[in-house]
């Protein structure tokens, strides 16, 4: 039976980093994964985005780490990535949500974003093609972006290969060794692999690694569908958030590839418990009016597919991270509500500084607000 320092179980958005940061810091480490290769859980439903411009300052220190790592990742490593810097805006047409934009500023700014509220004027110069009439105002965050996910993804494997990571693919756990209340290892559909640690990072499905070692984690698969365009010249710079409430939705988001197509998604409400991943007939009528509303140019662009992925939520929409207090060794980097793709890198070096005990004092505080022994209280505004 082979021995790591490291088993991480699951090879998407989470796990992938994690392996890369954990190989680098000297550790042996195993990833395995049902699938036939990394990210085809749900990260390959991404549509991309990478945002620091969160509520809750433990996302914004990831995020801000994350966006280090990938806007710098094709002059320091030689992959493209696609990233393409055009930030993030939140706009803002009624007073509700121009509240909630301006009520979060100082807690972001206080943690290194660099954002600010715009009037109408002001932000129509940086997206000219919003609907004027009603419009107050908004927020709008150079430093943001959007990458592939599936080159990302393609590039971060690369890296944990080259630094050591063992991957092993279509491979099923089937069972987590516990003795004397600590984690030895993992059995699987294939053989045993010993380890003292353990990382959960099994998305949509990390509920069901979790009944391995007699835990319940609070983390309930959603449906979530998106699409994309035919490609045009482009005219948007920003990735578009739409926070206001519609039947059938919580909000909307949008934005330009640099080749030209538009990709979209909805947040819908209520929410779509559950494993099914068919894309449906309402989906596009519903996000198309408000897409068309808030920017009527959309109009007559004609839409190549649509998909569906999967959110693992939460009760708060913040990730579980850290170590459970029983069994010893078991790790948790779970329920990232759809934000893995850029919670990933910055999460990755964490985890990795978790297993070697190098933390530092902000790492303590964001395990501190991400524990999964937290009392869940509200929600993470932007979500």
């Amino acid at each position: 039976m082979k021995t790591y320092d490291v088993i991480i179980i699951g090879a998407g958005s989470v796990g992938v980093p994690a392996a890369w940061a954990m190989a680098r810091a000297g550790l042996q480490v195993l990833v395995v994964d049902k699938f036939a290769s990394a990210g085809q859980g749900s990260n390959k439903s991404a549509i991309g985005g990478i945002r620091a411009t969160h509520s809750d300052p433990a996302k914004i220190r990831l995020c801000l780490r994350s966006l280090e790592i990938i806007s710098t990742w094709e002059e320091t490593y030689g992959h493209n990535i696609e990233w393409t810097q055009g930030g993030y805006t939140f706009v803002a047409y009624r007073a509700e949500e121009e509240a909630v934009l301006k009520g979060l500023l100082e807690t972001q700014q206080r943690y290194g974003l660099n954002i600010h509220w715009y009037e109408r004027d002001a932000l129509l110069e940086i997206v000219p093609d919003l609907t004027p009439e009603g419009l107050l105002g908004g927020t709008y965050s150079p430093g943001d972006g959007h990458c592939s996910p599936l080159l990302l993804g393609h590039a971060l494997y690369d890296e944990a290969r080259r630094a050591g990571a063992e991957f092993h693919f279509r491979e099923s756990v089937t069972g987590i060794t516990v003795q004397a209340g600590r984690v030895r290892g993992v059995t699987t559909d294939r053989g045993h692999y010993a380890a003292p640690v353990v990382l959960n990072a099994a998305g949509a499905w990390a509920g069901q690694i979790g009944q391995l070692v007699g835990l319940t984690h609070p983390v309930v698969p959603e449906s979530h569908e998106a699409g994309i365009t035919e490609p045009v010249q482009p005219f948007l710079a920003p990735l578009v958030v739409d926070i206001r409430p519609a039947p059938g939705s919580k909000n909307y988001y949008f934005f330009q590839l640099r080749t030209g197509q538009v990709v979209f998604c909805i947040t819908p409400e209520p929410n779509i418990p559950g494993f099914d991943r068919r894309e449906t007939g309402h989906f596009l009528p519903q996000v198309s009016r408000r897409m068309v509303g808030l920017m009527p140019r959309l109009a007559r662009l004609r839409v190549r597919r649509t998909w569906r992925g999967l959110y693992p939520m939460t009760p708060d929409g913040s990730p579980l991270v850290g170590r459970a207090r029983e069994p010893e060794g078991y790790l948790m980097a779970i329920g990232m509500c759809g934000q893995g793709l850029m919670l990933g890198p910055g999460l990755g070096e964490l985890l990795a500084r978790v297993v070697t005990g190098e933390l530092g004092p902000e790492d303590q505080e964001t395990l501190d607000e991400l524990s999964p022994y937290r009392a869940f209280a509200g929600e993470e505004a932007l979500k």
